[in-house]
């Protein structure tokens, strides 16, 4: 039974993947490392109410997954320091920490075009994440690259509305190396990330990119036959037969001390 940290999980990321961990059978104890109290409740949430500049290595308890969707926009920042804070800084110190409490996992959300040498700002912060996040040396390191996240957000973004509307239309010409750029919804990039952590590759560091994320679900278990037939099929539950070593001597206390 599997314990999970989800660091932003107040978001549109976040939230979907709180509610689907807390709803999984595989993990008993989930816990939302927030900067505001959450709306969403279950009996399996423990939600942790911490200022991420003062983020100490006790507020980290171990856990089998360390989930990071913590990101913004320059906009919502109100600067580029801001920014770099919250989808820099914090995603860092945060792996860090984990790698102290000996969380075997951790996963991170970053952006389909994260390069450190993009010439876009954005992309370039999300690339040197990246990378920095690779030279820190996590035991298991799984880097979530979404195309344009849609779903319900609680506030109002311009952009991401006007792109969601064009790639929409856009949806049925992007095909092939252009399929990369299709909108993901949010709820199926956070069961993707389950997914990862539950049946992922098991190697140091693995990107998975939007196309892939959009098509990662659970594996499908096949339903066991409990047909009359094969209850009663004596056969299929014989046990084996017993092999007796006949040659097997015991020895007694008293003839070997002899």
């Amino acid at each position: 039974m599997r314990a999970a940290i989800v660091v932003g999980a107040t978001g549109l990321t976040g939230t979907a993947l709180v509610e689907q961990l807390c709803e999984n059978d595989e993990y008993v104890s989930v816990t939302a490392i927030v900067r505001t109290k959450p709306a969403f409740t279950h009996p399996k949430l423990e939600v942790k109410i911490r200022d991420f500049e003062r983020l100490e290595e006790q507020d980290i308890e171990f856990a089998h997954e360390l989930y990071c969707c913590l990101g913004t926009t320059i906009k919502n920042a109100g600067s580029r320091e801001i920014f770099e804070k919250v989808d820099f800084e914090y995603p860092l110190a945060i792996a860090s920490l984990a790698k102290k409490r000996g969380i075997p996992h951790f996963l991170v959300i970053t952006s389909m075009g994260a390069n450190e040498h993009s010439p876009f700002y954005y992309n370039r912060v999300k690339g040197k994440l990246e990378q920095d996040l690779i030279e820190l040396g996590l035991q298991r390191l799984s880097i979530i690259r979404p195309s344009l996240l849609v779903g319900q957000r609680q506030e109002f973004r311009l952009g991401e509305k006007v792109g969601e509307k064009i790639l929409k239309l856009a949806k049925p010409f992007l095909v092939g190396p252009f399929k990369a750029a299709r909108a993901i919804e949010a709820s199926q990039v956070a069961k993707a990330m389950i997914v990862i952590a539950l049946y992922g590759k098991h190697q140091p560091v693995t990107i998975y990119k939007s196309p892939e994320l959009a098509a990662l679900d659970y594996p499908e278990i096949p339903e066991e036959d409990t047909s009359r037939e094969t209850l009663f099929n004596w056969d299929k539950h014989k046990l084996a037969d017993t092999v007796v070593d006949k040659e097997v001597h015991f020895h007694r206390q008293d003839q070997e001390q002899k």
